[in-house]
């Protein structure tokens, strides 16, 4: 498996478990204005999960490069 491949799926995961978290956490009979209201909360929840597995996915590839960039240097030496 690539790590774009796997970032991806990371991202998909966090943004599936924060809109099962915010569907499982609605009123039982929301209103009209209290459903739109519930969903861009949710849309907004997602977002940040999503956001914040993005982020979390980039610097453990940075990480990754920079311990592959230091042994290559090691290995040379």
């Amino acid at each position: 498996m690539t790590s774009t491949f796997v970032r991806s799926l990371l991202v998909a995961g966090a943004a599936l478990g924060a809109l099962s978290l915010a569907a499982c956490n609605k009123p039982a009979a929301p209103s009209a204005d209290n459903a739109a209201a519930a969903a861009s909360d949710a849309a907004n929840t997602a977002s940040t999960a999503a956001m914040d597995a993005s982020n979390a996915a980039t610097n453990a590839s940075a990480d990754a490069s920079s311990a592959n960039a230091a042994a290559s240097n090691t290995a040379g030496q």
